[in-house]
């Protein structure tokens, strides 16, 4: 009987290394991934503003497309650009969005950071999102990691080094952008990680309209960041610091955050009160991008990974959407909330397709070993990307393309899952 059913094994294991061995084949031998990828690093070598439309450049976005820049450009622009952010750092701590020259805001923004560190350049920033700090420990981990360069952390700056300031960017956001009671990062209420409050007003900035909440997107880059933080440290003491606080990040958002019975986060846990009718049952949806995100934090198991993902192409084909790229699902309805202008069904960030955020979606499969799935859900962002000849910022429920034509966060995450895929098919 044991010889039996080790032959029946080695069967099962020999089929599944063929399989495996044609589908590493067929990546390899895929040239509308090796395309994309060369357009990719194509516009990825014009700048480090966030795309057409937007002369702005964005730690968010640099964030998702820095690994590709330092393959296309000097070691010194990259360190140059995330230096910038430091020098823009406010008294607080706190990290800019982004930054312009002076003299060429074309924006009428009241919330413009100046610093007298950087003559040179201007700040702005959407204070209804909470990842501008993580995302800049990110991107510094980031350029680390593929360059080597470790002495940027030690580059001073009005008398502290990098990494004191990136501290400094942690401190404000335990101060400023922190409950105590659930031990979790807060922010405005978002549609996903968008950085547009649902309740209008000032819409991208924090006013009396605000609900404070708790989402899933601003917690997993933190989980990310402490993880980043750690390594930026040689002794153990400071390395344990962050690790211990990323443990207990990670146990309050799977405290509070995880729904263990729907296989999906809750959108939002609020501070106060939420901002949405007392019949809206708003745990319904699910987020798409943050998850993806969380994935990369870790906070998800394997088998909790493929449960997700089914979910995710459930609400691909009940919302009729192009891709995973899909922001989230059920989408808010119109008018959910009074007077609002930024929840209209599938549009921009309320079930828009973003294959910024789909693509991370694509590299977690493959790197948790769901190739099969990562290939054949990232075909229909590879087909558009390929029939549009540019890399749109998203794509509405009928597959039709908007925003910024050249938008580097899509190249920047395409890029990043294509390359995953091809790793792993040279590997097998």
């Amino acid at each position: 009987m044991n010889i039996i059913i080790a032959l029946i094994l080695t069967v099962i294991c020999f089929s599944s290394v063929k399989a495996q061995n044609k589908l590493a084949q067929t990546i390899r031998d895929d040239k509308r991934l090796d395309t994309v990828y060369t357009e990719a690093t194509l516009l990825l070598g014009k700048g480090f503003n966030a795309g057409d439309g937007y002369p702005q450049v964005w730690i968010r976005d640099f964030n998702t497309f820095i690994e590709t820049s330092c393959k296309v450009y000097s070691k010194d622009s990259i360190r140059k650009n995330l230096l910038t952010f430091l020098k823009l750092q406010q008294p607080n701590g706190e990290i800019v969005d982004g930054y312009v020259l002076k003299g060429h805001v074309t924006w009428d923004d009241p919330n413009i950071y100046t610093s007298v560190n950087d003559t040179t350049h201007v700040g702005f920033k959407n204070t209804v999102e909470t990842d501008q700090e993580t995302s800049l420990i990110q991107a510094f981990s980031k350029y680390i990691k593929i360059t080597g360069d470790k002495s940027i952390l030690n580059e001073r700056i009005a008398g502290q080094t990098a990494r004191q300031r990136l501290e400094l960017s942690i401190q404000y956001l335990l101060k400023s952008r922190y409950s105590k009671k659930y031990q979790l990062l807060t922010g405005a209420t978002t549609q996903d990680w968008g950085d547009v409050q649902i309740e209008g007003g000032a819409v991208v900035d924090i006013d009396a309209n605000t609900h404070w909440a708790i989402d899933i997107y601003d917690n997993a880059m933190f989980v990310i960041a402490l993880k980043n933080m750690a390594g930026f440290y040689e002794d153990n003491a400071s390395r344990q610091k962050w690790l211990s606080l990323k443990s207990l990040t990670v146990k309050k958002i799977r405290q509070h955050l995880w729904d263990s019975k729907k296989y999906k986060f809750i959108p939002h846990v609020y501070l106060a009160s939420s901002p949405f009718p007392a019949l809206f049952n708003e745990n319904d949806i699910c987020f798409h991008g943050g998850t993806a995100v969380a994935i990369e934090a870790g906070l998800l198991s394997r088998q909790e990974i493929k449960l997700v993902n089914l979910r995710m192409v459930k609400d691909v084909k009940l919302s009729g959407a192009p891709s995973v790229g899909l922001t989230l699902y059920p989408i808010y309805p119109e008018n959910i909330y009074k007077n609002s202008t930024v929840s209209k069904p599938y549009i921009y960030q309320n079930g828009g397709d973003w294959a910024w955020f789909g693509a991370r979606m694509i590299t977690q499969l493959t790197e948790n070993g769901y190739i099969e799935e990562a290939y054949d859900e990232l075909q229909p962002m590879i087909t558009r990307t390929l029939r549009d000849k540019h890399f749109y910022e998203w794509y509405s429920r009928d597959n039709k393309p908007n925003g910024s034509s050249n938008f580097k966060g899509s190249a920047g995450q395409l890029a990043q899952a294509i390359q995953a895929l091809k790793s792993w098919a040279r590997a097998h």
